[in-house]
């Protein structure tokens, strides 16, 4: 029975089918399912909880700078959007439209749309809320009293995908957004650069992940803003993902929606705004930066369980002994609140089965004990991130897993960092350019000095996008 359960277990090898491992990965972890719904995926418990996660720390993130959480509705008028057409044209394709307003029964039980219930104006399901929070901020701004205004909200939008993988592209996705007022240019361009700073502190400090951060190309940008900044990470594979963006979208909403404020001067002027968020797609991000065939690796500081326990015994007697030993250890680090601790106590399994298991979830660190440890006092922990073996006594176990569970952290950022200086390269010439790109996959430094025209020929012949043109230069 367990060698038929670790089989089901078992996932494709990276360099054998590295869109499969991915897949493999998110099912076998229990992260994510497909749904009945084309596109959409259920985030599994397991899952969730990392973005619960996430939550937690951005949002306290978001409020120590001033920030505060709201919410404007899923639906909105298609008139709002046409009050923005450049904005729009970037999502036009996407989005999901809401005409009727009834289902009816039919004599043969078969369940319809209403054709006499057609919505005097269609509603668009959310796909970004700069257009429904513009129209009531119209509400809201009157005086240079009431700026600026900092909100973020906490939903889910619609982006109708013709190709999905679960976290990485959905049709319906979680993410945050926040969207800010400003008197001036300049305060709305702080703004966004602070927000932008938030996000790499957070994906280095918290998912270990190495980031270049940096200002969207004019193709590359949000429609509608003055600037986008991003921050882009590569993955195993060697490719670009961006991981999260802020945008200055300077007076392009006010004007839209005939926002003015009355200045300390006594003249009406539009404010400035900006927009910023992440979504779920870091899930799949970590995924793809830290885990192995293994399975799921998650950094210690993002795990919603940073440790498992798993006893072993054989007998009876040995195990009421050491699962009453594990009961106490339990009791003593949920007192420390240092990390996160659970014990395994599922019957009918054995140990190297819940090793494969937690392994393949990507819980940190296992702590072992058996009834030899008992006797001498001892413990095994198991790093998940290089599978060592850490022989320690237990008198010292709470020390010893708060310094493994940060020293976890920085080999796995560490290890992300090495891999993409190791797969960067810096090129002098378009000529050296294009042979780099055709031999190999990262990223690649350029000076550019062109025109989107120039961009969009280059994109054409190398099928290389601009990422973003990095804060930090080493030249100027």
């Amino acid at each position: 029975m367990a060698n038929e359960k670790a089989d089901l277990l078992k996932i494709t090898k990276r360099d054998e089918d590295y869109s499969r491992w991915y897949l493999d990965i998110v099912d076998r972890a229990k992260l994510a399912e497909e749904s009945g719904v084309r596109g959409c995926m259920v985030i599994r418990p397991e899952g969730f909880a990392i973005w619960e996660k996430m939550q937690q720390v951005l949002d306290g993130m978001f409020k120590d700078t001033g920030h505060s959480n709201a919410y404007f509705p899923l639906l909105i008028p298609v008139s709002y959007f046409s009050k923005e057409a450049k904005h729009v044209s970037g999502f036009a394709k996407e989005c999901a439209v809401v005409t009727h307003h009834r289902l009816q029964a039919t004599e043969s039980g078969q369940i319809i749309v209403d054709p006499e219930a057609e919505l005097a104006e269609p509603l668009v399901i959310r796909p970004t809320s700069e257009t429904i929070i513009w129209s009531t901020y119209r509400k809201w701004i009157q005086s240079y009293r009431d700026l600026p205004i900092l909100l973020n909200q906490w939903v889910n939008v619609c982006r109708w995908e013709l190709r999905t993988r679960p976290f990485l592209r959905t049709t319906e996705f979680l993410w945050q957004e926040g969207h800010t007022a400003h008197a001036t240019f300049d305060e709305a361009e702080a703004e966004s650069r602070q927000m932008l700073n938030i996000y790499k502190t957070f994906v280095e400090e918290y998912l270990a992940i190495p980031v270049f951060a940096g200002r969207k190309t004019e193709n590359e940008k949000f429609p509608g803003a003055e600037h986008t900044y991003t921050i882009e990470t590569m993955t195993q594979d060697k490719r670009a993902i961006q991981v999260g963006t802020s945008h200055n979208l300077g007076t392009t909403f006010s004007q839209a929606f005939d926002v003015k404020y009355l200045s300390a001067e006594g003249t009406l002027e539009y404010p400035f705004a900006t927009s910023w968020g992440i979504t779920t797609r870091l899930i799949g991000t970590l995924i793809m930066v830290h885990s192995d065939d293994k399975g799921f690796v998650c950094p210690p500081r993002i795990a919603p369980l940073q440790v498992i326990g798993v006893p072993i015994y054989r007998k009876d007697a040995e195990k009421d002994s050491v699962l009453a030993r594990f009961q106490e250890l339990q009791e003593e680090f949920k007192t420390a609140k240092g990390f996160s601790f659970k014990v395994d106590t599922r019957e009918n399994l054995s140990p190297g089965f819940k090793f494969n298991d937690w392994e393949l979830k990507g819980i940190p660190l296992r702590l072992e004990i058996g009834p030899r440890d008992l006797k001498e006092g001892k413990a095994v922990l198991v790093r998940r991130d290089t599978g060592e073996k850490i022989i320690v006594e237990q008198s010292q176990l709470l020390d010893k897993i708060s310094s493994l569970l940060e020293e976890i952290h920085t080999n796995l950022f560490t290890k992300a960092q090495e891999f993409q200086r190791q797969n960067t390269y810096t090129v002098s010439s378009y000529a050296e350019f294009k042979e780099g790109i055709e031999n190999k996959s990262g990223f690649y430094l350029a000076y550019f000095d062109g025109t989107p025209e120039d961009e969009d020929k280059i994109k054409e012949e190398t099928k290389a996008t601009g990422r973003c043109i990095p804060l930090e230069q080493n030249d100027g």
